[in-house]
């Protein structure tokens, strides 16, 4: 299937913009810059945030001492008790931000009727591999510290992401699934998740460029996290390269056909579940790299929300 006609209008406008010199490829920015564009295109895509009754602003403390900003967002008042969703971002370690994914979060919580915390991992090329996996981890652990203060069902809890916030997820999950000590997550939604930094794919060299995310802007994120090129063959940069434990949490997965993460996401699939993993996956044909984030422009993202809050509903009520 051919691009969806309303991204390729997009996509027009973006490219327009770069040829008259308004609009530079993040890749050719700053850290800074890259972060600040990012989270101003993010409101031109977005659709209206959802109205909550509670919404507020939480401190993680992290292995190292520092404190982690992340946000709670409830279609109940405090009083209740719910299940949650972790979220973890995404902007390729070095972009995005609580507010970047602020609709998307919302628009989870109110359909799913359950908790979303967001939280803002840190950031490279400050912040190196491996801390936003250890902040990840760590937010994980808070989580059910906090799970009695915040209302939440410690045995209703899923995890999620998109692209590089879908890695640490899944590398949560799988971690977390090789301890029988540890307390574990019912779901992990993965959206159109990285999985392997460490060699390129068809499906990279077909869409680098002129689809929204593009080859080079993928190792310009990649060469700022990693530090060394040898992090990126770590199952915790790559989870296609882990051994997958055979009881990890039912994974929902949901990749894009215009992407050039497309393949990888495939084949994560695939690794998944050849490891005994119960997967559901949906590829959205004519879609690009972040197309959830686009409810202003696409009828899709709407309904690939609600495709993950229903199974949110479900699992969650399971429990």
């Amino acid at each position: 299937m051919s691009l969806n006609p309303d991204i390729a209008a997009f996509l027009e406008l973006v490219g327009a913009g770069r040829d008259s010199g308004k609009r530079t490829a993040m890749h050719q920015l700053t850290p800074q810059a890259a972060r600040e564009q990012f989270d101003q295109s993010s409101q031109l895509m977005m659709a209206d945030c959802e109205a909550l009754p509670w919404v507020e602003t939480l401190s993680i403390k992290v292995r190292d001492g520092s404190h982690l900003e992340a946000r709670l967002y409830s279609a109940t008042l405090p009083g209740s008790t719910c299940g949650a969703l972790l979220y973890f971002h995404g902007g390729g370690y070095v972009v995005g931000s609580l507010d970047s994914h602020d609709a998307l979060c919302r628009s989870l919580a109110a359909r799913a009727g359950c908790r979303v915390i967001s939280v803002a991992y840190r950031l490279a090329p400050e912040w190196r591999f491996p801390t936003a996996v250890h902040d990840a981890q760590d937010a994980w652990h808070w989580l059910i510290q906090e799970a009695e203060v915040l209302g939440i069902d410690p045995t209703r809890l899923a995890v999620a992401g998109d692209s590089v916030g879908a890695s640490l997820a899944t590398v949560l999950c799988n971690e977390l699934a090789a301890d029988p000590r540890q307390v574990q997550p019912c779901l992990q939604v993965l959206i159109y998740p990285v999985t392997d930094a460490s060699r390129p794919t068809a499906s990279l060299e077909r869409y680098g460029s002129g689809y929204l995310l593009e080859k080079d802007t993928l190792n310009w994120f990649y060469q700022h996290y990693a530090g060394e090129h040898g992090n990126r063959l770590d199952p915790r940069f790559s989870p296609l390269l882990a051994q997958i434990p055979s009881n990890v949490a039912p994974v929902l997965l949901a990749v894009a056909e215009c992407d050039p993460l497309h393949d990888e996401g495939v084949a994560y699939g695939a690794h998944l579940k050849q490891a005994g993993a119960e997967v559901d996956m949906k590829v959205y044909a004519g879609m690009t790299h972040d197309f959830m984030r686009m409810g202003a422009i696409i009828d899709e993202a709407e309904e690939a929300l609600e495709w993950i809050a229903e199974s949110l509903r479900v699992v969650f009520a399971r429990h």
